[in-house]
């Protein structure tokens, strides 16, 4: 059985998991609605990188000041979090390459990375992979921690079955560069969600996305004897973040004891 908890929750929980290459779910429920993206987005933007054809050893100058997607709207500064990868930050005022920004970006979730490598090959570019991948309704309207966008009405959007489409194309080797995203899916850090619903060692090329209120995890399922399988969980509740993590895994426990073993 799923957890219980799935229709009784304060909020509204999004699950997809199936099989690399499945028409169809083996278990589905509000797959089409969509949530804020949160760091989720993140692997779109990593594939409009590899489909940009830009040479990832290009240099990009560090900087904290970006350029809003609001019309009209004067740069603004990306505040530093305090759990943002200080490798980034460290070259603050230097330059680094294009693909190591975009390795930080994925196995760090660093804001900074993301915003460098989103301003260098567009916020239109990194929106069209939804599209290529025939995604419904998710959308990458802005860069992150944009006010003036935000307050304009452009967002970051996900959906369940939506997320499951663009990892199903990263499996399958639909999109240009397949093969090299899944390294830095696979070194994700932050492993405190389906990662650890799932036996210790599992292979998972993820992503988690978290703010408040928020906490998603979306990831290709690795077992080692049976056929990978997309996992996506996305959660907009109340829950405290340590609940919401608790509850992604164990539906990844569940999805193991479906399609893992």
């Amino acid at each position: 059985m799923w957890p219980a908890d799935l229709d009784t929750g304060p909020g509204t929980v999004s699950v997809w998991c199936a099989p690399v290459g499945a028409v169809e779910p083996v278990y589905a429920r509000a797959e089409h609605v969509p949530h804020y993206a949160a760091s989720t987005m993140k692997i779109a933007v990593l594939a409009a990188v590899h489909r940009s054809g830009l040479d990832l050893d290009t240099p990009v100058p560090v900087t904290d000041w970006f350029r809003s997607a609001a019309p009209g709207a004067p740069p603004y500064l990306l505040p530093r979090a305090p759990d943002d990868d200080p490798a980034v930050w460290d070259r603050l005022g230097a330059a680094a390459p294009l693909g190591w920004l975009a390795e930080r970006m994925i196995v760090t979730s660093s804001n900074l990375a993301t915003n460098l490598v989103l301003g260098h090959v567009g916020v239109e570019a990194a929106d069209a992979v939804w599209r290529r991948v025939g995604a419904r309704h998710s959308r990458i309207g802005r860069g992150i921690e944009d006010a003036a966008a935000r307050d304009a009405g452009l967002t970051n959007e996900v959906t369940a079955a939506d997320l499951a489409a663009l990892l199903d194309a990263i499996a399958l080797g639909r999109l240009p560069g397949s093969a090299p995203m899944l390294a830095p899916l696979c070194a994700t850090a932050h492993r405190y969600d389906l990662a650890a619903g799932l036996p210790a060692g599992t292979r998972i090329a993820h992503k988690s996305g978290w703010v408040t209120g928020v906490r998603h995890g979306a990831g290709i399922v690795y077992p080692p004897d049976r056929p990978p399988y997309l996992l996506v969980v996305c959660t907009t509740t109340t829950l405290p973040d340590a609940a919401a993590r608790s509850l992604l895994a164990r539906i990844a426990a569940r999805s193991w004891a479906i399609l893992g073993q």
